[in-house]
């Protein structure tokens, strides 16, 4: 599962010209989900997102010194199928590693519901439609997040 953090001051998203979610300050998540992706993945993306030290002290002095859950920020969840993209070959990017949409969807669905569970804001686009995203990203600050990084290494053997 990839997870693309951006800091925002507000973003939102718009399907067929209607607004239908937007924050005010927080991070707005472009989510992909790949072949293989479990809750497991979920669970460890979620407990890093929330922890992640990306905002300002109050004072101003320090850049990275709370989480979106110390400044009672709001979260926008877009899913972006175009995340696991592979671009190695050729002029076309590939999806072989993008999950299908029904188990894609499902596993954004326990993301959101994970995040939600934080006492968090949180608000997404549609899965699958085309949509637009605005975002006033606040920086800029932005991350790319892998669960693969975020799992222990297995011992062999």
């Amino acid at each position: 599962m990839i997870a693309l953090l951006q800091r925002v001051s507000r973003s939102w998203v718009e399907v067929d010209g209607k607004t239908v979610g937007g924050i005010g300050r927080g991070l707005n998540i472009l989510l992909g989900v790949e072949k293989g992706d479990t809750e497991e993945d979920i669970n460890l993306l979620v407990e890093k997102i929330v922890n992640l030290r990306i905002f300002p002290s109050e004072d101003g002095k320090k850049d990275f010194d709370r989480s979106v859950v110390d400044i009672n920020g709001e979260i926008l969840v877009v899913s972006q199928f175009t995340l696991p993209a592979s671009l190695r070959k050729g002029r076309r990017p590939s999806f072989d590693r993008s999950e299908r949409p029904e188990r894609a969807k499902e596993l954004y669905e326990k993301f959101i519901k994970a995040l939600r569970e934080k006492n968090l804001k949180v608000e997404t686009g549609i899965f699958g439609a085309d949509m637009k995203v605005y975002i006033e990203n606040d920086g800029p600050v932005t991350f790319i997040l892998k669960s693969e990084d975020l799992k222990k290494p297995r011992k062999e053997g």
